[in-house]
């Protein structure tokens, strides 16, 4: 999962809870899959399942088959139509694809190379986030799969400040985020499915703001894996964090404040 969580299910459990990953091998599957790791490798424990696994430990074959859910209109009703939008930790364009067929114009940044090969019709940057400097702006930039609820204060100012500096002027940030409800409700056997990749939540762990965590993803036989650790912060911390990059709060864009 990027810094925070990913992708949400179809029937999660609590109703917002997104695609997140682990490393555990699911009991009664026949024979665990080696995973194989790109030259950075994941961090020891962040990630597993069959093919490529990214630093953070994102499955790319999994993310190369999950299909958004609902995100790009979300995206699409908050932006003006045929916006220039940076796509910022795009993966392999799950979100991306469903811009680019809304008449939207992306760049999409990740750090995989694994994961950036699947993304087409659209502009791709292999890069790191908080180093990005396209000296370039943005009708809009998004910041989704939860990347806010980085665990690293540092980590999620370095993003909002990349996000801030390829902004237009008069342009959004538009951020998914995991809201305190999430937090409150998140617990073990949380459950759904995305594009018929059944999803659950394990070994829920809390200490003061963090929430730590690993998810199951699995398809008939293929299981991968996700452990994440998210950070909650309320709406009045979110406000400061985002005037520390010289942003300013607009508006909820779902009922759920799942995304701002």
């Amino acid at each position: 999962m990027p810094p925070g969580g990913p992708v949400p299910p179809e029937t999660p459990v609590p109703p917002e809870t997104p695609v997140i990953k682990s490393a555990e091998w699911w009991p009664g599957q026949p024979g665990q899959p080696q995973a194989a790791v790109d030259q950075r490798g994941p961090a020891p424990g962040l990630g597993s399942g069959p093919g490529p696994i990214t630093a953070d430990g994102c499955a790319v074959a999994l993310y190369a088959r999950l299909p958004a859910t609902g995100e790009p209109e979300i995206v699409h009703a908050a932006i003006p139509e045929g916006s220039s939008i940076l796509d910022l930790g795009s993966g392999a364009g799950r979100v991306t694809h469903g811009l680019i067929a809304l008449g939207h114009r992306v760049v999409a940044v990740d750090q995989s190379p694994e994961m950036l090969a699947h993304v087409h019709d659209a502009e791709t940057v292999c890069a790191q986030i908080a180093d990005l400097d396209l000296g370039r702006r943005f009708d809009a930039v998004l910041l989704g799969s939860h990347l806010v609820n980085t665990s690293e204060d540092t980590a999620r100012r370095a993003l909002l400040a990349t996000a801030a500096r390829h902004i237009a002027s008069g342009g959004q940030v538009v951020v998914e985020w995991h809201p305190p409800a999430w937090f409150d409700a998140a617990h073990d056997g949380s459950s759904g499915s995305v594009g018929g990749v059944r999803v659950e939540l394990v070994d829920v762990a809390r200490e003061g703001d963090l929430l730590s965590a690993t998810v199951r993803y699995w398809s008939d036989t293929e299981l991968w894996t996700q452990t994440f650790t998210a950070r909650r912060f309320d709406p009045q911390e979110l406000r400061g964090e985002l005037s520390s990059a010289g942003l300013r709060f607009d508006r909820w864009l779902t009922d759920d404040r799942a995304w701002f």
